[in-house]
């Protein structure tokens, strides 16, 4: 536990003056809060032999949000005092204007702790985390003469919130972040190519410096870099596509997660909009957002409206029959919040956000999904891609994929892209894998300019007509 709990409701915002304030600024309103942050970060990069970069960043502050209907007013400061609140009230209260709403229900509480609130930067000292990436970076170096460059990074945060509603309710969490990432290039006959490996959670950073734990990353990091030095130009063309387990669900969590966020389809701006209670993929088919997972980089105990995160089913046996909400969004489309109101900071209002989107598995062995495909690809690592909300058209750049013909995986590929729409993709799963997984812990989301930690997980999926786009003549 951090030795200086952050307290502000006790200290520089008494609470009764600040719930006074918050009344005020609510009243007539629908909804609202005091959200009050304390964060800080520490990240290490060891680079090319050398430490690169050490930074620490520290910061708190406050927002203050009032809500009526489809309209909040938002106001936050770094200054915790009461006069800064009261001038954050008379801000946030113009949005509530002649009032005639009725707030709405608090969450309701909680015991429930997902994740230790010990402080993750100051539990490991500076020289050895220092230490650690030394090692890393010389037992990357003698795992194959190849390597001419390695890059390692330990990063860990703690965030501190406080959440005050009108109707006197007060919640607090501690949610610490910790990651080591390692990066190696290797270089063959004068081709340079990149492997990556990496991953934490909501966890402190003894495990993550335990050499079984760095060497298992840096082995992994080689791999795909090997693969890569032997991979030859991508196809291209409508394919059969096996995605593997694990991370790949970052394509089910950009092309169909973003999807089923509340507000999108109250403002009809989904592709599926509309399509609640309807077959939108293949039977078979159950997607969740889950909070609830412990130790996860997506989870959360609340979320950042003080509502208890939820293990939420999206779509089951291919029937949509969930959406991801806010408590704004939820009332105003009539159903409950689903405890994924997420904001990156203070200084953000919240929105529907995901936590740890995933896919169920299914009956079959990995090995038979592959051995069925007759021309297409075998995608096991994905890199960035883009995706348009309203219709769900995606694409996708793949870090590791192979080429495969008639039941045999042959070389792997580079430069390939998977293009196609998250609704249509859905309704073209053919099989589901018996291995779902989640994650290593390594997914950040981005949504209207705020960033927040996700998981993601599925199992193999293999699906038909998907467009890859690659450079093979």
């Amino acid at each position: 536990m951090s030795s200086d709990q952050f307290r502000p409701l006790d200290t520089a915002l008494p609470r009764d003056e600040a719930l006074s304030l918050l009344r005020k600024a609510t009243a007539g309103a629908d909804d609202g809060e005091l959200f009050v942050e304390r964060r800080k970060s520490e990240a290490l990069v060891f680079d090319d032999g050398r430490l690169r970069t050490a930074s620490y960043d520290a910061s708190e502050g406050f927002g203050l949000r009032a809500v009526r209907g489809e309209v909040a007013g938002y106001a936050h400061s770094t200054d915790l005092s009461i006069p800064a609140l009261s001038r954050a009230a008379e801000t946030a209260r113009l949005a509530v204007g002649d009032g005639g709403g009725t707030l709405a229900d608090a969450p309701q509480p909680t015991n429930r702790h997902l994740y230790s609130d010990q402080d993750p930067i100051d539990g490991v000292t500076f020289p050895v985390k220092i230490e650690t990436l030394r090692d890393i970076d010389a037992f990357a170096r003698d795992l194959d003469p190849r390597v001419v460059q390695v890059s390692a990074t330990i990063a860990a945060s703690l965030q501190e919130v406080e959440i005050l509603r009108p109707d006197g309710i007060q919640v607090r969490d501690v949610r610490p972040m910790t990651r080591v990432n390692v990066s190696v290039i290797v270089e063959q006959n004068g081709r340079r190519e990149t492997g990556t490996a990496g991953g934490g959670g909501r966890v402190g950073l003894d495990g993550l410096i335990d050499p079984a734990d760095w060497q298992a990353k840096a082995r992994e990091a080689l791999r795909i870099a090997m693969v890569n030095l032997d991979a030859v130009p991508a196809p291209a063309g409508i394919m059969e596509v096996a995605l593997g387990p694990g991370w790949p669900g970052i394509l089910l969590h950009e092309a169909i997660g973003h999807g089923l966020e509340g507000d999108f389809n109250r403002k009809g701006a989904s592709a599926f909009a509309g399509l609640m209670g309807q077959q939108v993929a293949a039977k078979g088919v159950t997607v969740l957002d889950d909070g609830t997972i412990p130790d996860r980089r997506g989870s959360i105990t609340v979320d950042d409206e003080g509502t208890p995160s939820g293990k939420n089913v999206l779509i089951e046996d291919g029937i949509l029959v969930g959406y991801m909400q806010d408590r704004q969004n939820a009332r105003l489309m009539g159903v409950s919040p689903t405890g994924n109101g997420r904001r990156q900071s203070y200084a953000h209002a919240p929105m529907p956000r995901m936590t740890n989107t995933y896919m169920l598995g299914g009956e079959s062995d990995p090995a038979d999904l592959v051995a069925d495909i007759k021309d297409g690809i075998w995608a096991v690592g994905f890199g960035g891609g883009q995706v348009d909300i309203t219709n769900g058209k995606f694409v996708f750049s793949c870090t590791e994929a192979y080429r495969v013909q008639n039941g045999k995986i042959g070389a792997p590929v580079k430069g390939a892209t998977l293009i196609g729409d998250g609704p249509n993709a859905l309704k073209h799963i053919r099989a589901l894998g018996n291995d779902m997984a989640l994650d290593p812990g390594m997914g950040n989301c981005g949504k209207e300019g705020q960033w927040v930690p996700v998981g993601v997980g599925q199992p193999t999926v293999l699906m038909d007509g998907l467009t890859v786009g690659g450079s093979a003549a």
